[in-house]
């Protein structure tokens, strides 16, 4: 008889992924300026670090709100005794208007339709158990967040098929490539219940255009299936062109008269992202079914917030003035960091997909790769790991069907560290280049010489760190 069962010791949990073994290795060896400069520097972390300030200086100023006081009078004991698992309501209004605050005010939100959840990966899940059964299928567009591997299948039960997008149109939706996936599907007996995007695009750090929208919509339409909007980093668009909403496409006369089409739209959010809170675990389900709303927050008691984050950021973000600032000068600084990086990426030779928001950049190496292939793609990472000391996301991990492509965050470290990072990374591309002189040289001299110092080589770092190379 089994002790455990097939979910506790199955191995479908993707953690085994090139995007959570590059974690483990940077917390290994983390790099820290004055204890560890040599460490690994953690580029695969979508974290945005650079407006803390920001927020530490409304709690300072904001006392009652930190020390859970209303009027100046202790509401601990309110807050700790069990809460309603609707959420409390000042909360639930304040997330919709900043909700639509960060949207410049195109739409707004009803709080009623709002599901809190602990993330936005309890969202994504809670959304795949409300419209989905287990071997369903959901479409999402290549290159992907690898969590959704974990997020959207795991406990669920359901399956993911790509959408493929190539960098040739750089990586936009085409129809072509919806009517594709869905007959992939249809070909592997998977039955389709709704595509999901995430706008801005982790990890092209892009917004989707008008037009792309139209065309989910359009096709959404034509098939009868849901559309899933994971909107999170809505809130660090940083430069033209604006964020479109998905709920702004369905506010369009011709969707919103369909309530088949306005019941089958939902969109995830939190405050991981805008705000940089992951720690807070704050999301939030939008959907104008009232089936998925009551059947969402049911299965919200699995993953509730917590009354006093609630109550906190309740106060937070109904400071209209705070957040008008904080979205302004929040996009201002992950500007200033992504173009930091891009100017340096640009002096190593290496270029980035043009991008207009989100915390990272979709940068090509292709033209590092030993071949262009998902193994030399392997190597390349194991070796900016390794001996650069920089922990970045591979292309495959993301899904993507064009080795070479790495996605480098860029908003979780200070410019000094940023500064550090590009300096090590130019290094190892102009000493890549060297070698790959030095090597061409040797196999046109002495053939057998290059294969003498090779095997050296091989033995020298063998006897040294005790791994082979292809660990590296």
């Amino acid at each position: 008889m089994k002790l455990l069962s097939r979910k506790a010791t199955c191995n479908s949990h993707g953690q085994d992924s090139s995007y959570f073994l590059g974690w483990q290795k940077y917390e290994k060896n983390p790099y820290h300026e004055i204890e560890n400069p040599n460490g690994i520097i953690q580029m695969g972390l979508a974290e945005n670090q650079l407006s803390f300030d920001l927020l530490e200086s409304w709690i300072e100023n904001n006392p009652d709100a930190a020390g859970f006081k209303r009027d100046g009078q202790s509401i601990f004991r309110e807050l700790a005794l069990f809460q309603d698992y609707h959420g409390l309501p000042d909360f639930k209004k304040a997330l919709a208007e900043f909700m639509s605050e960060v949207r410049g005010n195109k739409v707004s939100f009803d709080p009623e339709k709002l599901v809190l959840a602990a993330g936005a990966t309890s969202a994504n899940e809670t959304l795949m158990f409300c419209l989905a059964e287990p071997g369903d299928a959901f479409l999402l567009p290549t290159p992907y967040y690898p969590g959704f591997d974990r997020d959207l299948k795991w406990r669920t039960g359901v399956e993911i098929v790509p959408i493929h997008c190539h960098s040739k149109n750089n990586f936009w939706i085409t129809e072509s490539a919806l009517e594709e996936a869905y007959q992939s599907a249809q070909k592997q007996n998977l039955r389709v219940k709704g595509v999901l995007v995430t706008n801005p695009s982790n990890p092209l750090g892009t917004t989707l255009t008008r037009d792309e929208l139209n065309l989910l919509f359009t096709f959404i339409t034509a098939k009868q299936i849901h559309l899933i909007s994971d909107e999170i980093y809505s809130g660090t668009v940083f430069s033209s062109p604006d964020f479109v909403s998905a709920m702004e496409i369905l506010t369009d006369e011709k969707y919103s008269m369909d309530t088949e089409v306005w019941n089958r739209v939902h969109i995830v959010y939190s405050l991981s992202k805008d705000l940089g809170l992951p720690g807070f675990r704050v999301g939030a389900i939008y959907s104008n079914d009232d089936v998925v709303v009551a059947a969402a927050t049911k299965m919200s008691s699995f993953g509730l917030v917590s009354s006093q984050t609630q109550y906190l950021l309740a106060k937070m973000l109904s400071d209209e003035k705070f957040c008008k600032n904080y979205i302004v000068e929040n996009k201002k600084r992950l500007k200033q960091q992504q173009e930091m990086l891009i100017s340096g990426l640009q002096a190593a030779g290496i270029r980035c997909l043009k991008s207009n928001a989100g915390l990272f950049c979709w940068v090509d190496m292709s033209h590092l790769l030993s071949s262009k292939t998902f193994d030399a793609e392997m190597d390349l990472w194991k070796k900016i790991v390794y001996d650069v000391g920089l922990n970045i996301s591979p292309g495959s991990s993301c899904h993507c069907s064009e080795p070479g492509w790495f996605r480098v965050c860029f908003a979780n470290m200070s410019a000094e560290t940023l500064n550090l990072a590009i300096q090590r990374l130019k290094s190892f591309v102009q000493s890549t280049a060297g070698d790959t002189r030095i090597n061409s040289q040797r196999i046109h001299q002495s053939p057998k010489n290059s294969r003498r110092r090779s095997l050296t080589k091989w033995v020298f770092r063998l006897s040294s760190d005790g791994r082979e190379p292809d660990e590296r």
